[in-house]
């Protein structure tokens, strides 16, 4: 296993790799990576009951881009840059072929980072994972020079609220869409209710979008005053969390199509715009705010950068026991 995933490791070797894959430890050169006083940034998450579906249709080359995805748009939000990434697979019995499809997927979310996978560890456990069941974990660092951090203290009355197309489901809600899926009788290797060029398995694990280049390019202009990584929660739990006291936002659901899936999943699992909006992205993956008067530069930078942008709000005064997060317009697609 480890002589099959060092080609896929060192295929994401960057500035800064400091030792080579299979020591006890990693290293990694700071200076030599270009930092000079920085602050370091890191993040660990998981990919979640989404393996479940990759388990039931067979398909591993994706969830490790997931995994990846998940802990650096964490970093980018803070304005930090992913510098290494180390991953945890655990299964009952190693496959060789599917392990190495799953260290294919990591490598491949950290070429689209920019961060190097120096590490990690596989576990074999067979009295705690059944034959074919596996779980996934990761953990990545990412640096800021001292000074550059985003922390939200900059958001004020009248910013602008932008947000950034999502891939689809991305790596949250997949406990409630298994649900959905159940209660359907839909099979997995059938094709999707909502899109017949592919099944509804390889439409669901179609993976998180990774926004760390594109968000760290608008980041250079100055424009923003602060990033919300859309993830378990929603729109109306993440967004709150890079907003000072007293401020909430107002969004317009009008401003950007809500993707087909989540139709689907409304409609089928008979779930509400409320419940809709504090569980999944409902096509929206990362929220930028940005002072108005620099909105075009920090559009133009993510759209050069491949972004697909909705102007989906603005920034309001909060007072009392007012929601946060308000958001208007929701089709009757949102809500059944």
């Amino acid at each position: 296993m480890v002589d099959a995933i060092k080609p896929l490791a060192a295929s994401t070797e960057r500035a800064g790799v400091a030792s080579d894959l299979g020591g006890f430890g990693a290293v990694f050169d700071l200076k030599a990576a270009g930092y000079k006083d920085p602050i370091l940034v890191a993040a660990t998450d998981g990919v979640g009951t989404k393996l479940l579906i990759a388990e039931a249709v067979g398909r591993h080359d994706t969830v490790g881009i997931d995994l990846v995805a998940m802990c650096v748009n964490d970093l980018v939000v803070q304005g930090a840059e992913p510098l290494f990434f180390l991953d945890y697979f655990a299964t009952g019995k190693l496959e060789v072929e599917a392990g190495r499809d799953i260290v294919a997927g990591i490598a491949e979310g950290c070429r689209q980072a920019g961060c190097a996978l120096i590490g990690g560890e596989t576990a074999e456990m067979p009295g705690l994972y059944d034959p074919g069941d596996y779980d996934l974990a990761g953990f990545c660092v990412g640096a800021v020079e001292r000074g550059g951090i985003l922390t939200g203290e900059g958001v004020s009355v009248g910013d602008v609220v932008l947000g950034l197309a999502s891939d689809g489901l991305h790596s949250n809600g997949f406990s409630l869409v298994r649900r959905v899926v159940e209660t359907s009788g839909i099979d997995m290797n059938a094709a999707a209710p909502f899109d017949d060029g592919c099944s509804l398995g390889e439409a669901l694990l179609v993976p998180t979008r990774i926004y760390v280049k594109s968000c760290l390019a608008a980041v250079k202009t100055g424009a923003i005053t602060a990033l919300a990584h859309i993830t378990g929660g929603g729109l109306t739990e993440n967004i709150p969390r890079v907003l000072p006291d007293g401020l909430g936002v107002q969004l317009d659901a009008s401003n950007w199509p809500l993707p087909p899936v989540f139709s689907w999943l409304a409609g089928a699992g008979g779930i509400n715009a409320t419940e809709m909006a504090r569980t999944f992205n409902c096509g929206i993956g990362m929220i930028l705010i940005v002072s108005s008067e620099r909105q075009s530069e920090a559009e133009d930078a993510l759209r050069q950068a491949g972004e697909t942008v909705f102007t989906i709000g603005t920034v309001i005064e909060r007072t009392g026991d007012a929601e946060a997060v308000i958001i208007g317009n929701a089709s009757a697609e949102w809500d059944v």
